[in-house]
Parts: structure tokens; sequence; C-alpha cells
């Protein structure tokens, strides 16, 4: 089975019961500083998080739907041959050596005020 591994920040959600369905490997508390562009929090929890990929695609559905609607936030996860970037209402599902369905992901994020920094997705980066 190939797992997909990735990281949820538990204050981009409006709906944390899908933390439930998850395995969290791995909870990191960080102090949000002026460069992450969130004043309205003073920390972010990041779940590290390992899921089958029989249901990748149904917890992207969740996930999408839980993401903070005030806020622009995504959340994503990868195994060694795809990589799901979800945002509020839309789940890119992206081939890992398709440079252009990183881009594609990369000016949504960007167009919905997602500091350019956050959005650096790229088909090499480790799971």
């Amino acid at each position: 089975m190939n797992n997909y591994k990735g990281v949820i920040i538990e204050e981009s959600l409006t709906n944390k019961n899908i933390l439930k369905k998850i395995k969290i490997v791995s909870t990191k508390v960080e102090k949000v500083t002026g460069e992450h562009q969130t004043p309205w929090f003073s920390q972010w929890t990041l779940h590290t998080i390992e899921l089958p990929e029989s249901e990748a695609k149904t917890i992207a559905k969740e996930i999408s739907q839980s993401l903070d609607n005030e806020h622009s936030w995504y959340a994503d996860f990868k195994n060694n041959t795809y990589h799901y970037i979800i945002f509020r209402n839309k789940i890119f599902y992206i081939d890992r050596i398709n440079k252009e369905q990183y881009d594609e992901a990369k000016r949504y994020g960007i167009s919905l005020g997602i500091p350019d920094y956050q959005v650096a997705f790229a088909p090499d980066d480790k799971i």
C-alpha cells in the first residue's frame, strides 16, 4: 500500500471532527510569526498525518469542506506518486512528476492571498 503523508494545521479547520478519522503520527505547536501572515493566531498546531491510499480521496473532500471559509488555507498530503493539495471547495490531485499541475495549484493558492512561499509546491518535494 502506498500511504499518504502530510500535515494539517488544526487551526485551519472549522470542523475538527476530521482529525478523529485520520491517523496522527505526531503533533507540533509552532509560534506564528509575521511572515506567516496569520495575525489572528499566536500559534499553529501542526498534525503530521498518514492515511491509506484507499481513503485519500474521501478524506481530501472532507478536509476541503472543513477548512475555514473566512481565511485562505490549504492542507496537503502525498505519496510517492500523487499529491493532494486541498483548498476550501477545490482539490488538486497532482501527478508528482507534472510541474504544470503544481504551477496551477500554486497560482490558485496565490489568487486566494496565500503567500507564494507557502505554496511553493514542487515535484521533487520530500514526503
